[in-house]
């Protein structure tokens, strides 16, 4: 790994959620951020402007569609250094196969898989050339069990998975850790869908007896970046003992 004091850490998907989680995680640890999101770029800078001002960081935001290989181009000619990618952007889509048309299947592909291939392509060159780094994809657990109505957000989480455990092979030779997390039912926008009936039910199946927090997957993403460099290609579950 590289001498030089300070951190750098891009997240994508980092204006809701567990990518929130970790831009707020990472500020207090004192690393400089580059935050993304697709749509909500006035609040993502609202809190970059605010983790600034409370850690004394460097934020700089982007807004766009990170499943556009040319615009993942642009971001990363203003990124000179990188420590850390977190992969947090994601979308899920609820429904019958049968009834997914064309696009829809398309854009969560290319949401939740293609922007992780598109980021890890440039930040790996950045990384070997400081001799290390760390990439942590935030996943979910149906990427290991799959989902019913939730066809197309499984395969492309298995995707992920998959894509992490290959390129953790991959990448171990030149320092650079790549592990995933598997999340189960977090309190965040996307599962706002769910009813207080149904969220009920499916907290009755939790052992641990309740949903997880953003702030919880985010503590983990810290751990995983301090974790020792033989930890890689690892799909990490944190379900509370759902699955």
């Amino acid at each position: 790994m590289s001498t030089k004091t300070q951190k750098y850490a891009l997240i994508t998907g980092a204006s809701r959620g567990i990518g929130k989680a970790v831009a707020k995680e990472l500020a207090a640890q004192g690393y400089d951020l580059y935050l993304t999101c697709e749509k909500n770029i006035t609040s993502l800078q609202a809190d970059a402007d605010a983790l600034s001002s409370e850690y004394r960081i460097r934020c700089v935001c982007f807004g766009g569609d990170l499943g556009n290989s040319s615009y993942v181009d642009e971001i990363f000619q203003q990124i000179a250094s990188l420590d850390v990618l977190i992969n947090c952007a994601g979308i899920a889509h609820i429904g019958l196969l049968q009834d997914m048309t064309d696009d829809e299947w398309h854009h969560v592909m290319q949401t939740n898989v293609d922007s992780v291939f598109y980021t890890c392509r440039k930040a790996i060159p950045l990384m070997l050339a400081q001799g290390g780094g760390c990439i942590i994809n935030i996943s979910s657990v149906w990427g290991n069990t799959g989902a019913s109505m939730e066809a197309a957000y499984s395969a492309s989480k298995g995707a992920v998975n998959a894509l992490t455990r290959a390129l953790g092979k991959e990448l171990a030779p030149s320092h650079i850790r790549v592990n995933a997390i598997a999340c189960g039912l977090i309190d965040t926008e996307m599962n706002s869908h769910l009813s207080s009936e149904e969220l009920n039910e499916i907290i009755s199946e939790i052992p641990a007896d309740r949903i997880g927090k953003p702030e919880e997957a985010a503590a983990l993403v810290l751990h995983l970046i301090h974790a020792p460099e033989y930890l890689t290609g690892q799909i990490i579950t944190m379900d509370g003992g759902w699955t």
